[in-house]
C-alpha cells in the first residue's frame, strides 16, 4: 500500500470519529474504539538488537557490537529476522486476544544518537561515534525492519532526535548547546539519512532541550528540519513522559495542559507517558485546536494502514516457529564473530588446544549471562558464556579451570566475608593453569539508561573509564602471577586498558556479543574463526583527556577532532591473517569532478599469509584548502573484503560526492575546498594505527 492510498484511507476513518475518540487514539497504550471495528494497540515495542521484553527471542549482540562489524549486509539480515520475530510474535498475540505492551510492530529501534562520550551510560545502545558509520548501518537496518513489500513488515523509529547523548542523570532538564555547525555535522546526519534514504516511519523525540527549546516540541528541528527541510511524513513520538517534563522539569510551560497544547502544535503525534490523557482538557479550554488532534491521529492511522492492521497481509501467515530458529540463531553467532575486536595479540592467539592442558577462566563476566545481552534484549532460550563457550570447544582435551575471582562491582561476593574473598581462588587457578582467559568489563547494571538500572552508579552513566575497584584488584592479581593472560573486555564502551595494555598477551573487545556470544569468542580465541571487528569508538587512555560531559562541543571528542593520542583508535582492529593494500586508483581526475559525481577506487589487495584475512577495508576523506574541514580524516566510505590465504583481489568502492563537501558556520553543506586526500586501508590514516598495525595507509591526493 503506498502512502497516499493509506492517508486516504487514515482521513476517512478519522473523520467518522469523535473528539474523545481521535484523543485516545494519541497515547502509547490507544484503547480499542469497537464501533468503528479499531481494536485496541500498544505502540510501545523495542527491536534494538532482537524482539526486546516480551519473552523468547533472537538474541543479537548489542547495537555497539553490530556498529563494530562495519557490514551493513548483515545489518539489514539482522534486522529483517527481527522484523519476522515481531511479526511472528504479534500473530499469535492477536490471535489470542493479547494486545500488551511490546507485542506490537512498531519497533522503536535503531538508537541513532552519536555516542560522543565514553561515559554515557546508553552509548551501547547506538552504532558508535562517526556519522558516516551511524548513517550506513541504521538506514540498512531501517530497511531491514520495514521491508520491501507491499505492506510494511514492522515500522522503525529512528531515536533519539536529536543532540542526545547523556549525562543521564540531567537528561530531563538538560539544555544541550551546540552551534549550526555542530549540528549540521555531528548530530543531524545520521537522521537526516534515516529519513530520506531509510524512508524511517517514526522518529523519537529525546528528553533534553536543544538550543533553549525541548526535543519534543522543537520548531527548528521538528518543523522546520524535519518536515520541511527533509520531507518526513511518518509519525513523532515522544520519549517516555518526556512531555511531563516540559512543565514539571525543563519550565517552558506551567501545566499539563500547556505541555500537551505545545507538543502537539509542533507535531508531537505520539505520546508515550500520561500526559495525553489531558487533551481533552486543553481541547475543552479553548487551548487545543482540533484539527491538531485531527492531523496526529491521521498521521498515526496512516501508519496502521501502511502495517495492514486492518486487513490481510503478506506477513499474517508468519508460523510462530520462526522465533528463535536455527536460521537466526546462525546469524546471531556470524554476527558475534564479526563484532569481536582484537586490540593486541603478542602470537598467544590462536590457541592451539593440542598444546594445553589447563586452562584457566577467570573473572565476573566469563560465566555471567548479563554480560551477554547489554539492555533492551530478549529472553533466549539458550545462553552460552564465555566460560561454557570454551568448555564446548576443548571438551575433554583440555581441563578448564574456573573463578569467578570478584564480584562486578562490590567488594566481596559473599556477605559475611572478607573484601576480596574471591582472590585467593583466582590466584590458585592462575597458577594451576597454562593460560588464562579473565574476562572483565561490566553489564546493563552498570552501564544503561537512567531509571531502568539498579546499578552502581545510580544514573545508568559511568563517572570514569576506570574498572570497578574489586575487578582492578583482580586484574593485578592475575598480573602478579606471571601466567600469561588474555582479556576479554566485555562492556560497551571505552574502559581503561593502560594496564591491561601493558600486561596482557592479547586483549578481545567483545562488547555485548548476544546470547550465543561465548561460542563466537571460544572459537576466535581457538582460531576456528578469525577476528573482524573494527572498534567504532575511540578507546581513550583517561577520561582527563575529554571535555566535560555536559560540554555538547565536539572539540577533543571522538576520532575526527581527537586532541591526545588514544590508546587505541576508532576503526582499528588486528586479523590472525595479513591483508595489505597494495595500491589504489580513483577515477576522479579534479576536485570538482568529486564535488559532482563523487569518485570510484580501484583497490588492489594481497593476503601475506597462511591464514585466511577476513577485513574491512576503509576510505578516509580529507577535504583541502577548506577552512571548514573536521581536523582529521573522516570516514567516506567501508566494505568487507575476505582473502583466502596467499589470494590476491581488486576490489571497486565507491565514495559519494558528500564526502567531499563540508559544513560552515551556518550549517550549510559546501564544496569549498581546492581538493582532498583519500586514505585507503583497513584503519584510520593516523600515527597510533600506523603504530599498532605496521600497514600505513595509500594516499590518493585529487587538486591542489
Amino acid at each position: 500500500m503506498n502512502r497516499e492510498t493509506a492517508i486516504q484511507k487514515a482521513t476517512a476513518l478519522v473523520e467518522q470519529m469523535t473528539v474523545e475518540e481521535m484523543a485516545s487514539q494519541l497515547r502509547f497504550d490507544a484503547p480499542a474504539v469497537e464501533r468503528l471495528g479499531i481494536p485496541a494497540y500498544n505502540w510501545w515495542n523495542e527491536g534494538l538488537h532482537g524482539v526486546a521484553r516480551c519473552g523468547t527471542a533472537t538474541v543479537f549482540p548489542q547495537a555497539i557490537g553490530l556498529g563494530a562489524t562495519f557490514d551493513e549486509e548483515l545489518l539489514g539480515e539482522i534486522a529483517d529476522a527481527i522484523a519476522t520475530e515481531a511479526r511472528a510474535k504479534y500473530n499469535q498475540a492477536v490471535q489470542d486476544g493479547d494486545r500488551d505492551i511490546y507485542k506490537g510492530i512498531t519497533l522503536w529501534s535503531p538508537n541513532v544518537n552519536l555516542f560522543r562520550d565514553p561515559r554515557w551510560g546508553r552509548g551501547h545502545e547506538t552504532y558508535g561515534e562517526d556519522p558516516y558509520l551511524i548513517s550506513r548501518l541504521g538506514v540498512r537496518f531501517i530497511r531491514g525492519l520495514q521491508g520491501d513489500g507491499e505492506h510494511m513488515k514492522t515500522a522503525a523509529c529512528a531515536k533519539h532526535y536529536a543532540v542526545h547523548s547523556g549525562p543521564e542523570a540531567l537528561r530531563h532538564h538538560f539544555d544541550a548547546v551546540v552551534s549550526q555547525k555542530e549540528l549540521w555535522e555531528t548530530y543531524l546526519p545520521a537522521f537526516e539519512a534515516c529519513v530520506k534514504e531509510g524512508q524511517v516511519e517514526a522518529v523519537m523525540g529525546a528528553y533534553n532541550r536543544t538550543n533553549g527549546e525541548p526535543c519534543c516540541a522543537h520548531s527548528y528541528l521538528m518543523d522546520e528540519v524535519l518536515r520541511g527541510k527533509w520531507g518526513f511524513q511518518g509519525h513523532y513520538v515522544s520519549d517516555c513522559w518526556a512531555v511531563r517534563d516540559f512543565h514539571e522539569n525543563h519550565k517552558v510551560t506551567a501545566s499539563p495542559e500547556e505541555s500537551v497544547t505545545l507538543a502537539l502544535s509542533k507535531g508531537c503525534d505520539l505520546n508515550c507517558g500520561c500526559t495525553y490523557q489531558r487533551i481533552l482538557d486543553a481541547y475543552r479550554a479553548g487551548m487545543l485546536p482540533l484539527e491538531q488532534i485531527k492531523r496526529s491521529a491521521i498521521r498515526l492511522f496512516t501508519t496502521r494502514f501502511l502495517l495492514g492492521m486492518f486487513e490481510e497481509t503478506e506477513y499474517d501467515q508468519i508460523p510462530y516457529d520462526v522465533v528463535e530458529c536455527r536460521a537466526h540463531l546462525a546469524l546471531s553467532e556470524r554476527a558475534a564473530r564479526e563484532s569481536v575486536v582484537l586490540l593486541k595479540n603478542n602470537g598467544i592467539l590462536p590457541l592451539n588446544k593440542a598444546q594445553l592442558k589447563t586452562i584457566g577462566v577467570i573473572g565476573p563476566n566469563a560465566n555471567s549471562r548479563a554480560a551477554l545481552v547489554g539492555n533492551y534484549h530478549g529472553t533466549a532460550s539458550r545462553y552460552i558464556t564465555v566460560l561454557e563457550g570454551i568448555q564446548d570447544y576443548v571438551g575433554d582435551d583440555v581441563r578448564v579451570l574456573y573463578s569467578q575471582g570478584c564480584h562486578l562491582f562490590k567488594d566481596r561476593e559473599e556477605p559475611l566475608a572478607q573484601p576480596g574473598d574471591r582472590l585467593s581462588e583466582a590466584k590458585a587457578v592462575a597458577r594451576h593453569s597454562d593460560l588464562v582467559i579473565l574476562c572483565l568489563g561490566l553489564d546493563e547494571s552498570l552501564e544503561g539508561e537512567e531509571g531502568d538500572t539498579g546499578n552502581a552508579y545510580a544514573s545508568g552513566d559511568k563517572r570514569d573509564l576506570a574498572l570497578p575497584e574489586s575487578q582492578q584488584r583482580l586484574l593485578q592479581t592475575v598480573v602478579e602471577t606471571g601466567v600469561p593472560f588474555v582479556l576479554c573486555m566485555m562492556a560497551g564502551s571505552a574502559m581503561d586498558l593502560n594496564l591491561a595494555s601493558e600486561s596482557a598477551a592479547a586483549i578481545l573487545q567483545t562488547f555485548y556479543p548476544g546470547a550465543r556470544g561465548g561460542k563466537a569468542i571460544a572459537e576466535i580465541l581457538f582460531g576456528a574463526a578469525a577476528p573482524s571487528g573494527k572498534l567504532p569508538i575511540t578507546l581513550y587512555r583517561s577520561v582527563a583527556d575529554l571535555p566535560d560531559f555536559t560540554d555538547y562541543h565536539m572539540a577533543g571528542r571522538t576520532y575526527r577532532f581527537l586532541k591526545a593520542q588514544p590508546l587505541y583508535p576508532f576503526g582499528y582492529g588486528l586479523n590472525y591473517g595479513d591483508a595489505q593494500v597494495t595500491a589504489a586508483q580513483a577515477d576522479a581526475a579534479s576536485y570538482q569532478a568529486l564535488t559532482q559525481h563523487g569518485t570510484t577506487l580501484t583497490v588492489q589487495l594481497e593476503n601475506r599469509s597462511q591464514r585466511p584475512a577476513e577485513e574491512v577495508l576503509q576510505v578516509y576523506v580529507r577535504v583541502l584548502g577548506s577552512e571548514n574541514e573536521v581536523p582529521h580524516p573522516k570516514l567516506a566510505a567501508f566494505r568487507r573484503i575476505t582473502l583466502a590465504p596467499g589470494a590476491q583481489m581488486t576490489v571497486s568502492v565507491p565514495v559519494d560526492a558528500a564526502a567531499f563537501s563540508t559544513v560552515d558556520d551556518t550549517g550549510a553543506r559546501v564544496f569549498d575546498g581546492t581538493g582532498a586526500a583519500l586514505y585507503v586501508g583497513f584503519g584510520q590514516p593516523d600515527d597510533r594505527t600506523l603504530a599498532l598495525t605496521g600497514k600505513p595507509s595509500v594516499e590518493i591526493t585529487i587538486g591542489q
